[in-house]
Parts: structure tokens; sequence; C-alpha cells
């Protein structure tokens, strides 16, 4: 019998599933590695997620910039494009001052990000009488309004929080990935 692909049943889909669980198996013992430096030294942790942050935020406001004198930007948001680089560079630079700086203003970021996205749920599911799971939406928006709060309100102790919860989050999902890398290697070796 043959597969889909045309070869005999195990040839290309069996040579696949085989490197497959392999790199599931990587990526799952990589997520338990990093979840366990995360829980063992979260301030060094919040450390490099400030850096990358600033980093990020240098990085993208030089792209805005650079996008602002492109001739295919019409001028009103040429002027969008500059003063939205500008503030970013500024935030990056911000950023490399000290940790603290960098770690207030990504809680910040993750805070109006997750309210005005928590907002955006709540309008939608609200005014949209026919979407499905309404009742779900307009909770998780709530929800996420409220996270969003959190984390502006009390911003060092959220990041805190969300540090624990980032950790304990990649050691599940690198167990998980775990046990799908073993499930795979034993579907490749019965197909084989």
């Amino acid at each position: 019998m043959t597969d889909p692909f045309g070869e005999a049943s195990g040839g290309a889909l069996g040579a696949l599933a085989k490197a497959a669980w392999q790199v599931l198996l990587t990526a799952g013992l990589a997520a338990i590695a990093l979840g366990i430096c995360v829980l063992v030294w979260p301030g060094a942790t919040l450390a490099v997620v400030g850096v990358l942050f600033g980093i990020y935020l240098l990085a993208n406001g030089v792209f805005q910039l650079a996008g602002a004198f492109g001739s295919h930007v019409p001028g009103g948001m040429r002027v969008l494009h500059f003063v939205t680089g500008a503030l970013s560079v500024l935030l990056g630079l911000i950023c490399f001052r000290g940790a603290t700086q960098s770690l207030f203003l990504l809680a910040l970021w993750i805070g109006f990000g997750w309210l005005l996205r928590g907002i955006m749920l709540v309008a939608v599911a609200a005014s949209t009488e026919g979407l499905p799971a309404r009742g779900w939406q307009l909770f998780f928006g709530a929800i996420t309004i409220l996270a969003g709060i959190v984390l502006i309100v009390s911003p060092f102790g959220s990041l805190a929080a969300l540090t624990l919860v980032a950790g304990l989050w990649l050691i599940i999902l690198g167990v998980v990935e775990v046990v799908h890398a073993f499930r795979v290697r034993s579907l490749a070796d019965q197909t084989a």
C-alpha cells in the first residue's frame, strides 16, 4: 500500500516522524531548562528581559524613523512614524539606564496592552449579538482589563508574579513536549 506521497508506507512520513520526535524532545528539554532557570534566578531573568525589551524598543524606533522618510509614506503617516519612532528610541535608551527603568516600562507596556485588548474584547462582545462564545469573550475581556490595571498600578510585584507563572508554564509545556516526543517516536516505530 502507498501513502499520499507515493512512497511505501513509512517512507517519507516515517522519516519525518523520526526527525520530528527528536525536535520535540529537544524543544521540550530546552523549555524545561529555561523554566528552571527562570524559577531559580527570577531577578536575573527579569534583568535580561529588561535589556531585550530595551533592544526591541530601540530597533523598532530606528525602523520607524527610517520608514518615516520612505517615499511610499503619505505625509500624515510620515509624522506619526517619526513621532512613534522617536518615542520608541527614547524609551529604549531609558531602558539602558538601569534594570528598574526597563522593568517599569515593560510592566507599563504590557499593562496598557492588556488594558486596551480587554477594552476591545468587551466592546466587540457587547456590540456583536451573534458572536460565538459571547459570554466568554466578555469574561476574558473583563479579566484582561483587570490584569492590565493590576500591572499598571503595581508593576514590580506583577512582573515578579508573571516571572513565576512563566517559569512554571515553561516547565509544564516542556514536559508536555517531551511526552509528545516519545509518543511520536512510538508511532514512528510502529509505522516502520
